[in-house]
């Protein structure tokens, strides 16, 4: 019997499903049948669930939290994305480095930042008391909302900025054309075609807010969340029954599943379908009119980058113990990070490298075979792949400690398992941009090679593969900055020995040692913040798509 050339690809997409399934697929399987099982009291995880009052007022509290979060960052990013795109003014320029700010500055190293800053030791908290003003505690509700609306709301800007920028100019003038007033032309034409998109981002941060795990125990402390207490539940149960932590993971995968499915049926029923036209152009301001809106976008990114301006200057800052002597200088921090505590940075570059390799060819070979390649498997490896993002980090180290701590494929305990958790964490975003490009590669330049009797794999690697490479360096700046910032799947798996930078930093503030913690992030923000530099300046790659 004689094989087609589309048999060497059923075959691939065979090997891609069976290694999506072993590390996706059976974790999450395992962490939502052992929250079924029943506990060594006999008490099933679910009915203890219900039956205790902190872990419902977790969920309320979650639940909560994700709403006001996610009203916080639209009602930020939609005003500035609007601005952004249709005036021009003095310092705009700036705004265009706030994508630059999600990406550059780990939650960690956000959180830490802002304690530094208005934390019981914080620099402005001090000086306030030098004046007799105390100030209210950063920790609780306050310190959560606001950390986390200047880390999200990033995330409806960019939504948002590329909505308007996409919309057709010429419909807003005829409107007008019309006798229509501007404000009611924008309210009636332009809002319902950009609305998808502000939604869609917005149920993004929601997802985000409820697996957020850096932040909600920095600076949580009594406010019972649910990705806090499914850790606490992990690390309590670690060798006995997993029930309690599968039962919270479940609860978590259910509520983050229900709004990417928001999300999905919000976008699909999008009403409205604008042929590519004419983009209004930014209307320059000038006079009084300029003031409130120049100020305005000014405050927004001075707050957005005072957590990187923060690190810095605590990573030379002289401190004794907790206590930081600002306006001391010192070089001790950073000498002690490279000289004799370097571990956790070769540990991430390690670590970090490697997954960021293994997704780039997973990423690029499951983009090639979803988007050329479909046949009867391929769906269900679209499917998932897609299901990290129901995932927060610590739901995932929970399921791949659940599974692989056995004796058939021991990974528990080596540093293979933090580089599993790594790859299938960021596995989304990789597959997204590796296969940009390839929606925009027609099938003739393929046929054609392989009419000329060269085989598939080669035609792929000859033809297909070069073509691709912008969209693959993309992938691989932003899988690995990423990457090297994760913090809540890799604190669940790591073992003594294998602590990256992010776990290093989470530890140090939880002691209270933040110009140590500093160090670490400043060159933590380094390692992140190079590649963009190089990809955005060098080669030229549009890694936010929203110019």
């Amino acid at each position: 019997m004689t094989h087609t050339p589309r048999d060497v690809w059923f075959w691939l997409s065979a090997l891609a499903l069976a290694l999506f399934a072993l590390f996706l697929l059976y974790p999450l399987l395992n962490v939502l049948s052992a929250s079924l099982a029943a506990s060594p009291s006999g008490q099933s995880g679910w009915a203890t669930l219900l039956g205790e009052a902190r872990y419902r007022t977790a969920i309320v509290n979650t639940l909560m939290l994700g709403a006001v979060v996610t009203v916080t960052s639209t009602l930020i990013g939609v005003p500035l994305a609007f601005v952004a795109a249709r005036f021009s003014f003095p310092g705009k320029a700036l705004i265009a480095l706030l994508p630059m700010t999600t990406l550059i500055v780990p939650e960690v190293i956000a959180a830490q930042t802002w304690l530094m800053i208005l934390g019981n030791n914080g620099i402005v908290t001090r000086a306030f008391a030098d004046w007799g003003i105390l100030i209210p505690s950063f920790y609780g509700w306050f310190g959560l909302i606001t950390v986390m609306t200047f880390i999200y709301y990033t995330y409806v800007y960019i939504g948002t900025l590329a909505a308007i920028k996409g919309f057709d100019a010429q419909l807003e003038e005829a409107s007008q054309s019309l006798g229509v007033p501007p404000g009611r032309t924008l309210l009636r034409v332009m809002v319902p075609v950009v609305a998808p998109s502000i939604l869609a981002s917005a149920l993004l941060v929601f997802t985000l807010v409820v697996g957020n795990f850096a932040v909600a125990t920095i600076l949580g402390q009594r406010v019972h969340l649910l990705s806090v207490l499914t850790y606490q539940s992990f690390v309590s149960e670690v060798g006995t029954n997993p029930v309690m932590q599968s039962t919270l993971a479940s609860v978590s995968i259910a509520i983050v599943a229900c709004a990417l499915f928001a999300q999905r049926w919000i976008v699909s029923r999008g009403r409205f379908e604008i042929v590519q036209g004419r983009g209004a152009k930014p209307r320059p301001l000038g006079g009084l009119s300029m003031l409130p809106i120049t100020i305005g976008a000014a405050v927004i990114v001075v707050i957005s980058l005072l957590p990187l301006a923060t690190v810095v200057a605590g990573a030379f800052t002289r401190a004794r113990g907790p206590v930081m002597r600002w306006g001391e200088w010192t070089t001790a921090n950073m000498e002690r990070v490279f000289l004799s505590a370097s571990d956790p940075i070769v540990n991430t570059l390690i670590f970090a490298g490697i997954a960021t390799v293994l997704s780039l060819i997973v990423s690029t070979l499951a983009g090639f075979l979803i988007v050329k390649k479909r046949n009867i498997l391929t769906p269900g490896i679209d499917y998932l792949s897609s299901l990290p993002l129901a995932l927060s980090g610590t739901v995932l180290g929970i399921g791949l400690v659940m599974s692989f701590n056995g004796a058939w494929l021991p990974l528990a305990g080596s540093g293979a398992i933090v580089v599993v958790a790594y790859l299938i964490r960021r596995l989304p975003f990789g597959i997204r941009n590796a296969s940009a490009t390839l929606y925009n590669i027609p099938n003739s330049l393929e046929d054609a090679s392989i009419s000329l009797g060269v085989p598939p794999v080669r035609t792929f690697l000859k033809v297909i593969l070069p073509l691709m490479v912008p969209s693959i360096a993309a992938a691989c700046v932003l899988v690995w900055t990423t990457t090297v910032a994760e913090l809540s799947a890799s604190v669940v798996v790591y073992s003594a020995g294998q602590e990256t930078m992010p776990i290093q930093i989470f530890r140090l503030i939880d002691s209270n040692l933040m110009a140590q913690a500093s160090a670490y992030g400043l060159v933590l923000v380094g390692i992140i913040l190079v590649p963009i530099l190089i990809a955005t300046t060098v080669f030229k790659i549009d890694l936010f798509a929203t110019k």
